[in-house]
């Protein structure tokens, strides 16, 4: 059975239906908290993490901020908690830290603009006016988050493989179109599609230890891992081994073989 990630807009019934589905499937439903959870072992601290997941930077902050680590960490975090398949998350970015993989669903919830007001609404002591501008501002953030993560818009719905909208249906309904389609063969997991899912996972998490550890702060480096064998290109700082790179990387579990393609930085003369 497949990996399922759903992923709505400001206001809904999301989180019902995520754990409306769970139960239908028997998979555990995990959101934000297992992620930030499973992120903060590659050393980035949860207040950040929570920042980056609630607002996203704004136009100004991404030119003052890379990214990478960010995504990189949380791809890392959410390959972890998949591992071992069967699992339904709820959030804002599950549908791109895994997008490409044949065996996970991605799902997207969406409602006529009237209806999100009305649920955001429901909500104490909001106005309409007030419901109206959480759920604009709200877009808008996660636009320039996911913008600034992976350089797609969550509103292009060719990056879900389901697109459901609430306003024409009840939870109970958008449930039984969920489970159903996790049941086709489309979205079943297949050796190729496993062997994708797990190069994935290790080359996320053998770049997401490279970035955590404070020897290679300032270094460019690219990862990539194809049957534990891992891959390190690009250039460190003048002070920092090569030999350091592979140490670490080693440690991940599942690496069997580590090559290396490595420069350091020119040193600039004056």
């Amino acid at each position: 059975m497949p990996i399922v990630t759903i992923y709505q807009g400001a206001s809904g019934s999301g989180q019902e239906l995520a754990e409306s589905v769970a139960r239908a499937l028997g998979y555990p439903c995990v959101g934000r908290a297992e992620l930030v959870e499973a992120s903060r072992r590659y050393g980035i601290t949860e207040a950040k993490l929570n920042q980056i997941l609630e607002q996203g930077p704004h136009w100004w902050e991404r030119l003052l901020q890379n990214m990478l680590p960010y995504r990189i960490a949380l791809q890392a975090a959410l390959c972890e908690i998949a591992a071992e398949g069967k699992i339904i998350y709820h959030g804002h970015l599950g549908h791109e830290l895994l997008f490409g993989i044949r065996h996970v669903l991605k799902v997207l919830l969406t409602a006529p603009l009237e209806a999100r007001i009305a649920l955001v609404k429901a909500r104490p002591r909001m106005t309409e006016t007030e419901a109206r501008r959480y759920i604009e501002e709200t877009d808008k953030a996660r636009s320039r988050r996911l913008m600034s993560m992976f350089g797609h818009d969550w509103r292009d719905s060719s990056r879900y493989d389901v697109v459901l909208n609430l306003g024409r249906m009840n939870v109970e309904s958008a449930k039984r179109l969920i489970v159903e389609a996790a049941k086709l063969e489309e979205y079943q997991p297949t050796t190729e599609s496993e062997e994708q899912f797990n190069d994935l996972s290790l080359t996320a998490r053998a770049h997401a230890a490279l970035i955590a550890s404070s020897e290679f702060r300032g270094s460019v480096l690219h990862v990539r891992a194809e049957k534990g064998h891992v891959y390190v290109s690009g250039n460190l700082q003048f002070w920092v081994a090569e030999e350091q790179v592979v140490k670490t990387v080693e440690k991940v579990p599942g690496v069997t073989k580590v090559t290396t393609d490595l420069g350091d930085f020119p040193i600039e003369t004056t």
